[in-house]
């Protein structure tokens, strides 16, 4: 009865499986799984912030502000957007590693309570990995006899976490920082010594930069994804750019 209860009628194999698919989703951030999260933070936030000053510099522009009153108003602007990116990318980090524990207090009370399911659990992983008979025994036999070691095969092989690549809530934030930082420097250093179309390509190289950065840690296809990023951005400047235009020229 226990047996069923634990497995919920399913298989030892079909209750790994979802298992595993649960432990993804709740190890999943905005940010995604594989990058390390200071540089998914910093690289989100510098192209945010670059489609957001530059866009914003634009309507300045267009009320016709002059140089130094745009440099000024994104200054300011981007002090609390700092401010509200650097909480953030903390506070997604804190929400991450309270998931984490949960998931850990969870898993401990199930080996503690259900070891015999456990093993049936370690049984099946393993002898998809190609152990089989004794050797399959003596291998399950060994993770079995530590309940720490057990505890950590179990959520990295059951449910598809990796405990290394958790990072510090502070070290997240400190990459949304850099981000904002970075983009914030570089539009606004553009405002003061380019016309609006210097700033616009400032941006699109800030934004450009960020894909790059993003697509080589999560190994994913460069160019690809800066068109992406790049069309993705032009796209909603565009449309923001035209429904200006309409209400000004009304």
């Amino acid at each position: 009865m226990a047996e069923e209860t634990h497995f919920s009628g399913k298989k030892p194999l079909d209750h790994v499986v979802e298992k595993q698919t649960a432990g993804l989703l709740k190890s999943a951030e905005i940010h995604g799984v594989e990058m390390p999260g200071h540089l998914a933070a910093g690289t989100d936030a510098m192209k945010e912030s670059a489609f957001l000053l530059v866009f914003l510099a634009t309507v300045l522009d267009r009320l016709a502000y002059t140089p130094n009153e745009i440099g000024g108003i994104l200054t300011i602007f981007s002090i609390g957007w700092m401010l509200w990116k650097t909480g953030r990318a903390a506070l997604l980090g804190w929400h991450h590693l309270e998931r984490m524990h949960r998931v850990m207090e969870e898993e401990r009370w199930e080996i503690e309570h259900h070891r015999k399911q456990e093993r049936q659990e370690l049984l099946e992983l393993y002898s998809v990995k190609g152990f089989q008979g004794k050797l399959l025994d003596d291998v399950v036999d060994v993770l079995m006899s530590d309940s720490d070691r057990l505890l950590r095969v179990m959520l990295e092989e059951e449910l598809g976490l990796t405990l290394e690549t958790t990072e510090h809530p502070l070290l997240q934030s400190a990459g949304a920082f850099f981000g904002v930082l970075i983009a914030a420097v570089t539009v606004i250093l553009s405002v003061l010594f380019f016309p609006i179309y210097g700033i616009i390509i400032t941006g699109a190289i800030v934004v450009a930069t960020a894909s790059v950065i993003a697509a080589r840690n999560e190994r994913n296809r460069t160019i690809p994804a800066t068109i992406w990023n790049l069309g993705m951005a032009g796209a909603a400047f565009g449309i923001g750019y035209f429904l200006l235009d309409f209400v000004l020229t009304r």
